[in-house]
């Protein structure tokens, strides 16, 4: 059989190998249905032993990018990639890589004035309300002391995401959603300190404001302040 994958990283072999294939099952040279080489192919193409193939094929089938079936007709089966596996395969794609984090702000800030443009065009009158009570309860609940990181960060998450849905473009939404799953941009940093903590939090309710009364112009520039406070807490 033609070798469809290049030799593991010797390294960190297992993580290599599950990039390798999410790589020709993302870029269509593996579709729904397609049957993965044998286990005994995978080693020979990989250049790894059974057990580290039977691992990657694991975290595979938990990112439900494969089934297993058995029988005579059995084997590792390609399925259908859904918005969770893209999510998925996004982030460790950007783990990966050795991005200088201005790279990545100036990335995060274009696409957040992107999202927040469709937002106010798109949105119903009720989820901009929505996300501006839940901007103003965040900076609230921050600005009195809050800060407890599980809770602080996955508020940020939610309202990361909330603002994306309300874009109406399920390609920002995936991009979104794979940047909240462990990589964010730094933002992370902006909660560990209590000055920067209560900035951003203000910053994110006057953003939400904005949102809600329609204005895109204010609105970009609360955006870009987001990221100015990300770059001043980073130097």
């Amino acid at each position: 059989m033609e070798s469809i994958f290049e030799k593991a990283d010797s390294v960190r072999s297992v993580e290599d190998i599950c990039l390798q294939i999410e790589a020709v099952i993302l870029d269509g040279r593996l579709k729904p249905g397609d049957k993965l080489p044998s286990e005994r192919e995978l080693q020979t193409q990989f250049g790894r032993g059974r057990g580290l193939i039977r691992e990657a094929l694991r975290m595979l089938k938990q990112k439900d990018l494969i089934e297993i079936r058995k029988g005579a007709k059995g084997g590792a089966y390609i399925k259908n990639v859904g918005l969770s596996n893209i999510s998925d395969s996004l982030s460790l794609f950007l783990k990966q890589k050795d991005i200088e984090p201005d790279k990545i702000i100036e990335f995060r800030e274009s696409l957040d004035r992107t999202i927040t443009t469709l937002a106010i065009s798109k949105g119903s009158r009720e989820q901009k309300s929505d996300l501006y009570k839940e901007a103003l309860s965040f900076y609230e609940k921050i600005k009195n002391g809050m800060a407890d990181m599980n809770i602080i960060g996955e508020t940020d998450r939610r309202l990361n995401i909330t603002l994306a849905k309300m874009a109406a473009n399920p390609l920002f939404l995936w991009v979104v959603e794979a940047i909240q799953q462990g990589f964010s941009s730094y933002d992370y940093a902006l909660y560990e300190e209590e000055k920067f903590r209560i900035a951003t939090a203000k910053n994110w309710h006057d953003t939400a404001r904005e949102i809600m009364n329609e204005d895109p112009v204010k609105a970009h520039l609360y955006i870009s302040n987001h990221y100015c406070l990300l770059m001043e807490c980073l130097d």
